[in-house]
């Protein structure tokens, strides 16, 4: 038995869309199953046997509580112009980028912390935990149009470090969160609304963001995944409870 695991987005209106179906169904006469970051059925086109899964979280990984104490940023934003280029590629731009300077124009009372644009060089591994450590809330964008519970893996690691995250309201992950763990905003004055609205409420932002914590590493841990994957791929019948399957 053969699966694949595919976390790039497929949206007709998201970033590499021709480049990334044709490498998702390249495969699909020798594929059992394919697991993805965005429900299959809002796509335009079919994959056979696929079933979605939500990015996992890991206490290795995920390692800590940003809830539990007052941090010197507000708003953490971290971007890459591509997950294999260590620095900003010059001449690359990313549509996220006109979102952000936007943002930051609009909230001059919010302190940002931003990486991969704005001269600021993208953030990995120990780098990333350093930086992100140090905001209560986090951004949540990917890149090009939402769509139905797509997004990188970079939700994990706001929810998972406990940063009060944001999302947009149409990837319509409010049907895993609600908004005492998660807050969804319809466009960039709603999130400016929202951001300012916790960045005086400290304690609300601190109870939400622990929520939302608490959440996904019950429901959408990397030994929850897995599982579910094995037994989809195996065909196992399991009585547990998947969220995600609601």
């Amino acid at each position: 038995m053969i699966s694949q695991w595919f976390l790039d987005p497929l949206g007709r209106y998201g970033p590499d869309y021709s480049n990334n179906k044709s490498r998702i169904l390249e495969k699909s006469n020798i594929i059992d199953c394919t697991f993805l970051t965005t429900d299959p059925k809002s796509l335009d086109f079919n994959i056979k046997n696929s079933f979605y899964i939500p990015n996992p979280c890991d206490a290795s990984f995920e390692v800590l509580d940003n809830y539990s104490k007052d941090c010197d940023n507000d708003l953490f934003f971290a971007m890459s112009h591509g997950v294999h280029r260590g620095q900003l590629k010059k001449g690359k731009i990313d549509d996220r980028e006109i979102f952000i300077k936007k943002l930051v124009k609009l909230n001059k009372k919010i302190t940002f912390d931003i990486y991969g644009m704005l001269n600021s060089q993208p953030i990995w591994a120990g780098d990333f935990i350093n930086k992100v450590s140090n905001s209560s809330m986090g951004l949540n964008l990917s890149r090009g149009k939402p769509i139905k519970y797509y997004s990188s893996d970079r939700i994990a690691q706001l929810m998972g470090n406990g940063l009060l995250t944001f999302v947009d309201k149409e990837t319509c992950l409010s049907d895993y969160f609600t908004k005492e763990e998660i807050v969804t905003y319809s466009d960039i004055d709603d999130l400016s609304y929202k951001l300012n609205k916790y960045k005086r409420d400290k304690r609300q932002c601190k109870r939400i963001a622990k929520n939302g914590k608490k959440k996904y590493f019950k429901y959408f841990n990397s030994t929850l995944v897995a599982e579910y994957i094995i037994n989809q791929t195996l065909d196992i019948k399991s009585q547990k409870k998947f969220l995600w399957l609601k």
